[in-house]
């Protein structure tokens, strides 16, 4: 009776949601790789050719050169990497991308977006069905969210049902190994056990590793499990004090804020800056990122990302935020430190994505997508063919 339920519930829900699904997973068959795919598509200008004598050009020049290239628009962030061949990325904005030669100051866009917007497209389809309107956004998350929810419960619901009453070698070669030379309905049977079999683990953890993305409560329970303090909605972060300064003091130069951080971390390999807003003209707060000045009411500690080779899992990073004035870190945050509610809701994005074990973890993401598509797809198949069984048998 009770696999019966689990049954008609598994197909009923399938039936429902297996349109949406199908979109998720095959957009996701994508994503795993969009980091690799963007850098492949803007290679003619992330890399650079290293001058046989030449001396890196300090950041503030850097940044001075990308800002003339954007005059009107609000710098946002740049990133350091210690590797001699990786040209500076500086952002304006949400969207605008430059590169700057650091041996050259020449400054550079792709010479086609046509990659990074057609992943950016794909993205929003997989989060809210390429809803972007403000409007109707939350809409299209609440769909995916319940879909992806939904996707949770036939993942395990399948596995349920797959799981033999008796086992037998027999039985377990005809509905745990797929069989190539089937048509019609034994092969959409075959094909959706044995490939919902071998994939349903890794569904059920990455809709699992989706939920606290999707949904507030489920991101809160992270915290509570863990006994720690779930972040409020929509709340900034403390602000950290940073001392009054000499009434004739200057703000440091991003060189030397770069430097302060280089002292903190030896062994570097990448260094990222994120600066404020900021009142005024795109101009005005671009020039005032650009020289280390700032705009806003009261001084604000500079934020810092910094990456070493050394920091576990790979993703990890530290955050520093420096006093403008000195260079003092007013606080350091790295991965380790972090309260565990807030690790494992970092930890659940990256297993979402693959991410977190790397290159295999990319592909394996890739393949379980690839597999959630054809369960739809040999799921509605069986699904309709049932339907038309019985509107067959009742005329």
């Amino acid at each position: 009776m009770l696999r019966k339920i689990f049954f008609w519930l598994h197909l009923a829900i399938g039936v429902t949601a297996g349109l949406v699904i199908a979109i998720m997973a095959f957009t996701g068959t994508t994503l795993a790789f969009e980091k690799e795919l963007v850098a492949w598509g803007e290679r003619d200008v992330r890399r650079v050719v290293p001058p046989a004598d030449a001396a890196r050009l300090p950041l503030s020049e850097i940044l001075r050169r990308a800002c003339e290239a954007a005059p009107e628009s609000k710098l946002s962030g740049a990133s350091i990497s210690a590797d001699p061949a990786a040209a500076v990325p500086v952002t304006f904005g949400r969207d605008d991308l430059y590169f700057v030669n650091p041996y050259t100051g020449e400054v550079r866009q792709p010479a086609s977006r046509r990659i990074r917007d057609f992943l950016q497209f794909t993205e929003s389809v997989h989060r809210q069905l390429a809803l972007t309107n403000d409007s109707r956004k939350p809409l299209g998350r609440a769909v995916t969210g319940a879909c992806s929810a939904a996707f949770l419960f036939l993942a395990t619901s399948g596995l349920f049902l797959w799981w033999p009453r008796q086992w037998s070698t027999q039985r377990l070669k005809a509905t745990a190994v797929v069989n190539f030379g089937l048509a019609g309905r034994a092969r959409d049977f075959n094909w959706h056990n044995a490939i919902g079999f071998w994939a349903a683990p890794f569904l059920i953890l990455t809709t699992l590793c989706a939920l606290p993305m999707s949904y507030r409560w489920a991101s809160n329970l992270l915290y509570t499990a863990t006994g720690n303090t779930p972040p409020v909605s929509g709340a900034n972060s403390p602000a950290i004090a940073v001392p009054t300064p000499p009434p004739d003091a200057t703000p440091l130069s991003q060189d030397a804020l770069l430097a302060a951080a280089q002292r903190e971390f030896p062994d570097w390999w990448y260094i990222s800056f994120r600066f404020g807003g900021g009142s005024g003209s795109g101009s005005a707060r671009s020039k005032a990122a650009a020289d280390g000045s700032s705009e806003r009411r009261g001084p604000q500690a500079v934020s810092v990302m910094v990456q070493t080779p050394d920091q576990y899992p790979s993703f990890a990073s530290t955050m520093l935020l420096l006093d403008p004035y000195t260079g003092a870190v007013l606080k350091r945050e790295p991965f380790a430190e972090q309260n565990a509610g807030r690790k494992l809701r970092t930890w659940a994005r990256f297993i979402h994505t693959g991410e977190a074990a790397g290159w295999p973890g990319k592909v394996l993401a890739t393949l379980t997508s690839l597999g959630a598509v054809i369960l739809v797809w040999t799921g509605s198949a069986l699904a309709w063919r049932r339907f038309c069984r019985k509107q067959k048998a009742s005329l």
